[in-house]
């Protein structure tokens, strides 16, 4: 594990991340995650190998997983027990690492992307994320956070400079020219969507 450049990415790999662990897991964020998937994987095509940079216990995998079992799965993941939790479904590799800098390796991926991560992420150091969705993907890169057109920072469970919304999407297109393929919000009071945060997904091609 890299030494961490924020507070942002201590807080994550530590307690709180842990924490965090307890509240979000079980089938039925599964089964919510897979309806999201479905509906991003068919306005996409030749999808066979997708990375998602922050992973935590793997939720979004299994969803992918459950879609299409021949799907090559991998997950970059701080925190510690979240990753051996990861690892242990046995159907992604996991790398126990920051998505701040760069990534090492050549491997590229036909869809990079985060799920509420984005709006983790220390907003000095965005460019740096973006970049990594950028160059790991051959094709597509999706991005699922909380939208707002202009950045605001928001309390998260009492604390400060934890949580930050902007428009993820409108800046990975105006840095790097991205196409936008597809877009959707969805609501906790939708059935599918009841063990969902409300967030606004966004499918980007190169």
């Amino acid at each position: 594990m890299s030494q961490y450049s924020t507070p942002q990415e201590q807080f994550w790999a530590g307690e709180f991340g842990t924490e965090y662990i307890q509240r979000n897991t079980g089938d039925d964020v599964v089964g919510s995650n897979e309806v999201r998937f479905r509906s991003i994987l068919r306005r996409s095509s030749n999808i066979s190998a997708v990375l998602e940079l922050g992973c935590n216990i793997g939720l979004n995998l299994d969803a992918l997983h459950r879609i299409d079992p021949s799907l090559s799965l991998s997950g970059y993941e701080i925190n510690e027990e979240a990753v051996a939790i990861a690892r242990g479904k046995g159907i992604a590799k996991i790398v126990p690492e920051t998505i701040i800098g760069k990534i090492a390796g050549d491997a590229v991926f036909d869809l990079v992307f985060t799920k509420t991560v984005l709006m983790h992420i220390n907003p000095e150091y965005l460019a740096k994320v973006y970049d990594n969705l950028h160059r790991l993907s051959r094709r597509y890169v999706m991005v699922c956070e909380y939208y707002n057109p202009t950045p605001v920072t928001v309390s998260y469970r009492g604390h400060h400079d934890r949580l930050f919304k902007r428009d993820f999407a409108g800046e990975l297109i105006e840095r790097f020219g991205l196409k936008l393929v597809d877009y959707g919000f969805a609501h906790h009071r939708e059935p599918a969507m009841r063990y969902q945060d409300d967030v606004t997904w966004f499918l980007l091609e190169k």
